[in-house]
């Protein structure tokens, strides 16, 4: 894979293959579960639903090696589950896929809960923080955060 340029892609669920769909939450259940060590349902039955974008970064034999999700919440798009394998972080694929989500939900404000770690990382995107620091409920700090439309 040329890492200069990601092959970012998305789908919805009812078009994804099945083997994709199988790494997606093989990956965030890798990243989520085990290495930060949260134990909860990473499939909390939002990814089917007929609105959710996956994108991911599909490594040199086409499966993901990073992914996010976008849930259609009415008046916005929520942003979450981003997640890269361990040896990829780092080389851009998460702003790759940031890039083409900014690009996709440009019709409505996008919001998210970053890990207070990343928060520099998504005020480069536009993003402001719209609220207090708070842990969830595996001790991780996080930040509400939102995006207007157009923004910077």
């Amino acid at each position: 894979m040329d890492q200069s340029s990601p092959d970012v892609r998305h789908q919805r669920f009812a078009d994804l293959d099945p083997i994709v769909a199988y790494r997606l939450w093989a990956l965030r259940s890798e990243v989520f579960v085990v290495e930060q060590e949260a134990a909860y349902l990473d499939l909390d039955g939002r990814d089917t639903e007929p609105g959710t974008w996956h994108f991911w970064c599909a490594g040199d034999v086409g499966m993901p090696v990073a992914t996010l999700r976008v849930l259609d919440d009415d008046e916005v798009w929520r942003v979450g589950r981003v997640a890269t394998v361990r040896g990829q972080r780092g080389s851009g694929l998460a702003a790759a896929m940031m890039l083409a989500v900014l690009a996709l939900c440009s019709d409505r404000a996008i919001v998210l809960d970053a890990q207070a770690r990343l928060l520099d990382w998504y005020v480069a995107f536009g993003f402001v923080v719209t609220g207090a620091e708070y842990a969830d409920e595996d001790g991780i700090a996080h930040v509400p955060m939102r995006r207007e439309v157009g923004g910077a």
